[in-house]
């Protein structure tokens, strides 16, 4: 079992910046974030396979960044140059997959997810 904590959510201004957290009660090795905005369905936003490699969504690509602190458990998600269309709900998921099939994975793949925290951008 795995528990997963997000936190760092929060209100910022277009063009803003903000650094969610994702604290895992041990290591696991697949992990990824995703997001949902209302009324749409849950995205992607990036993934992390076990050996480093990193993927980012189309709409995120060069603004976030995933990294992962190993010695404390900790996801984080940078977020810069923050527009409304990324006002959503993050999640952060895992599951225990140690091949690089991890970077398949879909929002159904994933075993363990944490509770969300909302981010919202204003214009």
């Amino acid at each position: 079992q795995v528990q997963l904590v997000e936190s760092g959510g929060g209100s910022v201004q277009t063009g803003g910046s903000l650094r969610l957290s994702c604290e895992a009660s041990r290591f696991i090795p697949c992990v990824s974030w995703f997001r949902e905005a209302l009324g749409k369905e849950r995205e992607q936003v990036a993934i992390r396979s076990p050996y480093g490699q990193i993927n980012y969504g189309d709409s995120v690509k060069g603004r976030f960044t995933f990294s992962v602190d190993s010695a404390k458990n900790i996801l984080y998600l940078q977020m810069n140059n923050l527009n409304p269309e990324d006002t959503a709900m993050y999640y952060c998921a895992a599951a225990d997959d140690y091949s690089n099939f991890c970077l398949t994975r879909g929002q159904f793949e994933f075993t363990y997810w944490g509770q969300g925290t909302q981010v919202t951008v204003s214009s």
